[in-house]
């Protein structure tokens, strides 16, 4: 058995658990069933760092590894400070795509603010969709497809969502997004591993670099995610900041599955 808590930033939710060997693919996709399990779009195993203050690994909700999610170590520096492995303040955690360092506050009961230093943003090769739409591929540490709509409004992501997603060697998340009145973007996600999420981190930061490469935005963007609404500074294109909410859900004690964590 098991303590996992239960974690949201902006709607992408995650479970954090104390790095174990037995954690995870069929962890994660047991416990992040939303049917059978507890849900969530994904599992983060948090370690106490040698060189940093934490640790993380991330496995998405189909098992599979990511390097990095900006709402990820967001929630598990939430939940490491409500478990007393670090105070709040600066907090640096050595990832699968390197050290990031979060700045997290409490604001309330059960609640927080957190702001990532996301590092690089690299934009990559242009792309032409079928239909005639464009988009660009992006990295934040992990890979992104970038599309450029009129209006997401009424958007589908799982229409083309997984034939994008799974075009390249390895996969890409998939992100849509427009321009809203008030400058910032409106944006539609489909995550590599999990599907339609209601926010994505690395999402934003790629959205807002591109939109802002291409005049549509200024350096500091709202991106309206599907679970609420996160800031990313792309002043620095080498340095972007990712900022927002996150929220604990609750907390559970559960079962290793059967299979181990093969």
């Amino acid at each position: 058995m098991i303590t996992v808590t239960h974690h949201d930033g902006a709607g992408n939710d995650f479970l954090v658990a104390m790095a174990d060997d037995r954690l995870g693919p069929s962890a994660a996709r047991t416990w992040c069933d939303r049917v059978h399990g507890i849900g969530a779009d994904g599992l983060l195993a948090v370690g106490v760092g040698t060189t940093t203050d934490l640790t993380m690994r991330l496995w998405n909700a189909d098992g599979s590894l990511a390097e990095m999610s900006g709402n990820g170590i967001r929630c598990l520096v939430h939940g490491a400070v409500l478990a007393g492995l670090v105070a709040p303040g600066t907090i640096s955690v050595a990832t699968d795509a390197g050290v990031r360092t979060v700045e997290f506050s409490a604001t309330g009961d059960g609640e927080g603010w957190a702001s990532v230093a996301m590092g690089a943003v690299t934009l990559g090769e242009d792309v032409v969709l079928a239909g005639g739409g464009s988009a660009q591929r992006a990295s934040v540490g992990n890979p992104h497809l970038v599309c450029l709509c009129d209006s997401v409004e009424d958007l589908d992501p799982m229409i083309d969502g997984p034939a994008l997603s799974a075009a390249p060697e390895g996969g890409t998340n998939v992100e849509w997004i427009s321009v809203r009145a008030d400058g910032g973007l409106d944006f539609v996600v489909y995550e590599r591993g999990v599907g339609p999420t209601k926010a994505c981190g690395t999402g934003s930061c790629a959205a807002a670099a591109v939109a802002h490469a291409h005049g549509l935005v200024g350096p500091t963007v709202a991106v309206h995610n599907p679970g609420g609404v996160l800031s990313v500074d792309v002043a620095d294109v080498d340095a972007v900041v990712l900022s927002g909410p996150v929220r604990y859900l609750g907390t559970a004690t559960v079962a290793f599955p059967d299979e181990g964590a093969a």
